[in-house]
């Protein structure tokens, strides 16, 4: 099968982690003996055509250098909100319509699949059975904007095939576009864990995430400290950066709980497992995430998660009881679920079993293969 896959999201270069987990998508695709083309944005002029991981990549032109920075960042939906952003997006979708209209002729693609309904959907070729991966920021989009959901209705009406990494983003696109997405077009991109070791505990509490309001990265602090007070002392470690560490830092002073918080910032995926490998239980109180990638590697790692019911896509992922808890957004409440977590000795033990089945439902081969069906569908459609 001849595939073009277009996504605004992709590795630059090697240990590069933009769209790290669709690379592995179409690797494991290759593997499995299909031709595979990507066209991606170019990043601040470094575009052209490269081979890599068995397939190859054309990186399009869409600005001046040094206006090609949507891409691969994670800025490209926030870049909508002035004039200039949007000029430049709506640049960039016309040359990703340009370029893989051209390459789907020259590759003769059996069919498109667009990561993200935007930009890449609406991008896609018009003549090509369309297949549409929705990730999370492009469904946000949905729920928020008229004006997105004005543009994502078509896109969705023409795809054969919709699938999303998560129930509740798949309840967020039926619910604006209405567009269903039922259960068996429901799956998470790959991640490859197969060589990743287990938690020896000890570490603590761990979060990853984002430093973004989002996240509520507040209540894991706050449930420090309502730990540290009623006599219970959980070092917490925070992985990862954003705009709200300023004021993460200044709460854990102002709570008295600065010795027990540290602060990685952003550090490498290898190092990220490292931390996770030490690892006594994951704090992840965030809201309305889209999957929650971070709580199912964990998992993976056999740390057992503490997250909220408000969390989105995180319920997918996090069990109430065994391996994980569920709770209110509370720092008590989150306090009670941790030490219930704690003191259950079987935790670790029953959080592997469920890594294991992460591990084996993840792993880039077997989503490949989930993905072929998709394909077919979509061809005999």
């Amino acid at each position: 099968m001849r595939i073009l896959c277009l996504t605004h999201n992709y590795p630059r270069r090697d240990g590069d982690l933009a769209g790290v987990f669709i690379e592995r998508l179409m690797a494991a695709l290759v593997r499995r003996g299909h031709r595979v083309d990507v066209v991606t944005p170019a990043d601040a002029g470094q575009g052209g055509t490269e081979a890599r991981a068995g397939l190859t990549i054309h990186r399009f032109r869409y600005a001046p250098a040094a206006w090609e920075t949507l891409a691969h960042t994670g800025t490209a939906a926030s870049a909508l909100r002035s004039p200039a952003g949007f000029a430049a997006f709506g640049a960039l979708v016309a040359a990703q319509a340009r370029a893989g209209a051209r390459i789907a002729r020259t590759a003769g693609a059996d069919l498109v699949h667009a990561h993200w309904w935007i930009p890449a959907g609406l991008a896609a070729p018009v003549d090509a059975p369309l297949v549409v991966t929705v990730h999370g920021t492009d469904a946000a989009m949905l729920r928020r904007s008229r004006l997105a959901r004005r543009l994502a209705r078509p896109v969705f009406a023409r795809a054969r095939v919709v699938t999303a990494v998560s129930r509740e983003l798949a309840g967020w696109v039926q619910n604006a576009t209405g567009r269903p997405i039922d259960a068996a077009h429901v799956h998470p991109m790959p991640v490859d864990a197969a060589r990743w070791p287990w938690t020896t505990g000890g570490g603590g509490a761990v979060v990853v995430a984002r430093l973004s309001a989002q996240k509520r990265i507040d209540l894991a602090i706050e449930t420090t400290a309502f730990l540290a007070s009623c006599g219970h002392d959980l070092p917490l470690t925070i992985v990862g950066d954003g705009p709200e560490r300023p004021a993460l830092e200044g709460l854990a002073a102002r709570l008295g709980v600065t010795p027990f918080v540290r602060f990685t910032g952003a550090v490498p995926p290898d190092e990220v497992v490292r931390i996770l490998g030490r690892a006594d239980v994951m704090l992840f109180p965030a809201q309305g995430e889209g999957f929650g990638l971070a709580a199912a590697e964990a998992l993976m790692l056999g740390v057992p998660v503490v997250a909220c019911w408000d969390g989105g896509g995180l319920l997918d992922v996090v069990p109430e009881k065994g391996a994980g808890r569920l709770t209110l957004p509370s720092a008590e409440a989150l306090s009670d679920a941790t030490l219930d977590l704690l003191q259950d000795s079987d935790r670790l033990a029953l959080a592997r079993l469920v890594g294991e089945s992460w591990r084996a439902r993840l792993a880039p081969d077997h989503v490949a293969e989930l993905c072929e069906s998709w394909y077919h569908e979509a061809l005999g459609a």
